[in-house]
């Protein structure tokens, strides 16, 4: 199945023509229905491939309201034949009253650890009391660890003592999930709140000793917040934030020392930004044949509607003008390629008055880029 999909992304590349037939479209399953299962409500995916093959699907289950306040878990289902069919719902966090979200995993492969960040406020703080300052307590940064595929996971671990500065008070995750760098480094895409202002930055948590500990690298960008990553062949870390100026242009910079300091940001037009998270996934089948294809998923607008996957062949300078994925309200969304070489996306939406998670998956040919320049 991979070999099929990366022989169609080179007829594509070359001629934008489509692999023998047509590519069947995109098949769509709710897999987070809100008032299912334990919660009135899910927000927030992250999309993982477990080292032995499993597929992961996580979010967050809420259970006081639309917003990130009150009792929220962290929950988790899993696949094992490429998201066609998955288990039940299965709470991994859960910390009683208070808020527990931003579920952002990253997989070692040495070790074959998969690590599942996320952050925990108190339940009675609302967002613009932490941010402010003015809050009970501010959102402290969490871990837990599964050494067997997501079967079972260990004790939370705090790590805000290292993983976010003094003067930080709000801190949230990607969203989405971390990778590892070609020199072994564990890299969570991250953002923050400064104390006494209303600045937000993002930056990357990071370990380079197999997750024992993590620090924090510089920051990307003034006024950005949401981000994701991807890691070109020649090691340049490449990243695409969430811009809070309110010109609705994604933040794009580049790295050269694995996440601890950025270039100057520049402005991507042609990458709509309704203030929502994004995601940048580069396919690794694609990057291990020397082709690499990266995917590009977010809200094209107006606001957060029409949720468009966009590709490059270029590792990021140029992108496709995009296939419509989800038409109306699309918010978050979690990229991965599966065990059988098609591609999945997790995405939120606000539908029938409240929010759910539905799951896509579909050939690699299906997208048939067309390269746009961003100059």
């Amino acid at each position: 199945m991979r070999r099929f999909a990366i022989a169609c992304l080179t007829v594509l590349t070359l001629s934008a023509s489509t692999c023998a037939a047509e590519p069947p479209s995109p098949a769509v399953q709710m897999l987070f229905d809100s008032g299912q299962e334990g919660y009135p409500r899910y927000r927030i995916p992250a999309l993982l491939v477990a080292p032995g093959g499993d597929l992961l699907a996580f979010c967050e289950g809420r259970k006081d309201g639309a917003g990130f306040t009150g009792n929220i878990d962290v929950v988790m289902k899993r696949s094992g034949d490429s998201g066609k069919t998955w288990s039940p719902l299965r709470t991994i966090v859960d910390d009683g009253k208070h808020t527990c979200g931003y579920p952002s995993p990253v997989v070692d492969r040495k070790t074959k650890t998969i690590f599942l960040a996320y952050t925990r406020t108190r339940g009675d703080d609302t967002e613009e009391e932490v941010v402010s300052g003015k809050s009970r307590d501010t959102t402290r940064v969490m871990i837990v660890a599964s050494r067997d595929n997501g079967a079972t996971w260990s004790a939370p671990v705090e790590i805000s003592s290292t993983a976010k500065k003094a003067d930080w008070t709000w801190y949230g995750f990607g969203s989405g999930i971390g990778i590892q760098l070609h020199s072994g480094r564990l890299v969570i895409p991250a953002y923050h709140a400064v104390a006494g202002s209303e600045l937000r930055q993002a930056h990357m948590l990071y370990s380079d000793d197999h997750g024992s500990s993590w620090k924090v690298g510089g920051p990307v960008a003034d006024e950005t917040g949401e981000c994701q990553i991807a890691q070109r062949r020649d090691g340049v870390l490449y990243c695409t934030a969430r811009s809070h100026d309110g010109q609705e242009q994604r933040i794009t910079a580049v790295s050269k020392d694995d996440g601890l300091t950025w270039n100057q940001p520049e402005k991507a037009p042609l990458l709509y930004d309704s203030i929502c998270q994004a995601d940048v996934y580069a396919v690794p089948s694609t990057v291990d044949a020397g082709q690499p294809l990266w995917l590009f998923s977010n809200p094209a607008g107006p606001g957060r509607t029409n949720l468009t996957l966009r590709t490059s062949t270029d590792e990021g300078k140029t992108w496709s003008a995009g296939k419509l994925l989800q038409p109306d309200n699309a918010q978050y969304s979690s990229l991965a390629e599966l065990p059988d070489g098609a591609i999945g996306c997790l995405y939120d939406r606000w539908e029938d008055g409240n929010y759910r998670i539905r799951f896509a998956r579909f050939p690699l040919a299906w997208l048939a880029p067309t390269e746009v320049p961003q100059d």
